[in-house]
């Protein structure tokens, strides 16, 4: 109840909220674009060292713009997962809240790119880079209105937290770390993350503002069927690689039902105007819980609507034998599940050992799978989200979406911290490249992304 006491404020301060002007000479622009330049040129994957280096300039951009060395702090698990938790005080009137972004990248490899990978390079009107889109323009868009605020003089009426962690693109151990070992540092009425939702581009031209409320529960798990083995011209019945083969199959075969959440029953009401009318009214239908069995159909022939509303689990990689005469002791599968957050990840292994249908193949839980519920839509959070969208962009609808990926979103909503996906980039549902080759990410789109950011603090 306090919680909700506090965010039901927030609309008032919009209607009265004066930005603040620029200090003489700076340019906003110039100063959003020389911070992406700098991060993007960070090889920040864990497996060239992780974040150690990127963290510390972020941290010094701060205190060089005026926040206390106090307020700025380098932390994390490990050198490699280092973060940065800066703190902008205001005058305690309400609740703080908190912004985030993650600082680390996938792997990049010169020979596998068009142009050099680590350099924040434009062409044809784009930005090109490894992270331009994930997550280094949602670092940026934070830095820069941090400082460009902070050296006009704004004082918010609450503290704004940000927090920027080193592992997101791995094992999340820095999110993790803060969230459980900095719980009380970045207590907040809720967070909002610029590594979910954004603005669905087609041509350039923007259709829908997304916001992120929730995001599939990651479950990782290892089938092993073993044997005692033997010679390859012996052949034995009870073949661990046959085994292990049609126990996959039946998993393929196998469909988890259909579940909605308060999420995901909002976007296939709101979603459905982008769609043909036979693909539209199942989509309405599902959202009224009066879809049939051939809605149901027609809404798995599209992945991205299907994983929508099951529970997936497929398998991603194989070993198996140790000789090419020799019959294999060992097969092995990995297989990565992506849970409905509002189903149990014990109740999806269950199934996937009812499925296989063999007790003689073992399944082990790889990562404990972290719980992640859907945070409430808040009329208020979403009135602030919403009205500064329809601000910049009169006439596209603002849609809520689940996110089939994870995020360090989901260790805040784990530890009780509602969070929001609100990047405010422009991305083209049709050319996502996002831990691809090529990563990109419009100039105007990072532009306006900075602006949008700007009002919304």
């Amino acid at each position: 109840m306090r919680t909700n006491h506090v965010i039901l404020t927030l609309g008032s301060l919009l209607l009265s909220f004066t930005p603040p002007v620029a200090t003489a000479g700076e340019n906003p622009e110039a100063l959003a674009r020389k911070i992406y330049s700098d991060l993007v040129a960070f090889p920040s994957s864990q497996s060239r060292g992780g974040s150690a280096d990127i963290a510390k300039y972020a941290a010094d951009r701060l205190i060089e713009a005026g926040f206390p060395e106090k307020d700025v702090q380098i932390m994390g698990p490990s050198p490699s997962a280092a973060g940065v938790l800066a703190r902008f005080h205001g005058r305690g009137e309400q609740e703080p809240v908190l912004v985030m972004a993650h600082l680390d990248v996938v792997e990049a490899l010169r020979e596998d790119w068009s142009m050099e990978p680590f350099e924040l390079i434009e062409k044809d009107g784009y930005l090109y880079g490894r992270g331009t889109s994930d997550n280094k323009a949602g670092a940026a868009v934070l830095l820069a209105n941090f400082i460009r605020l902070k050296r006009a003089g704004f004082e918010p009426s609450r503290d704004l937290i940000l927090m920027l962690t080193g592992d997101e693109e791995t094992d999340m151990y820095s999110a993790m770390y803060f969230a459980n070992e900095q719980r009380q540092q970045i207590d907040a009425a809720f967070a909002l993350n610029t590594d979910g939702g954004g603005i669905e581009t087609h041509e350039g031209k923007p259709v829908a503002f997304v916001v992120q409320p929730a995001e599939k529960v990651y479950l990782t798990l290892r089938l092993e069927a073993t044997n005692p083995g033997g010679h390859s011209s012996l052949p034995r019945h009870d073949n661990a690689i046959y085994e292990l083969a049609e126990s996959l199959l039946r998993l393929q075969a196998h469909e988890f039902p259909v579940s909605l959440n308060e999420v995901t029953r909002n976007y296939f009401r709101q979603a459905a105007q982008f769609h043909d009318p036979e693909m539209a009214r199942a989509m309405v239908a599902l959202s009224e819980d009066r879809a049939t069995e051939d809605d149901i159909a027609r809404l798995d022939s599209l992945v991205q609507l299907k994983t929508m509303m099951r529970t997936t689990c497929v398998a991603t990689m194989l070993e198996g034998g140790h000789a090419e005469n020799a019959l294999p002791q060992l097969a092995a599968a990995t297989v990565n599940c992506r849970i409905l957050p509002q189903e149990s990840p014990q109740t999806v292994v269950s199934t996937v050992r009812s499925v296989i249908a063999n007790e003689a193949i073992s399944i082990k839980t790889v990562y404990e799978p972290i719980a992640s519920p859907p945070s409430p839509l808040t009329r208020s959070v979403m009135d602030l989200i919403t009205g500064i969208a329809e601000e910049m962009y009169p006439g596209i609808p603002v849609i809520t979406r689940m996110s089939s990926g994870a995020t360090d979103g989901l260790h805040l909503r784990n530890a009780g911290i509602p969070t929001y996906g609100v990047s405010a980039l422009g991305e083209d549902a049709n050319d996502v490249r996002a831990h691809g080759k090529d990563e990109r990410v419009r100039v105007s789109d990072f532009y306006n992304s900075v602006e949008y950011w700007y009002r919304l603090l």
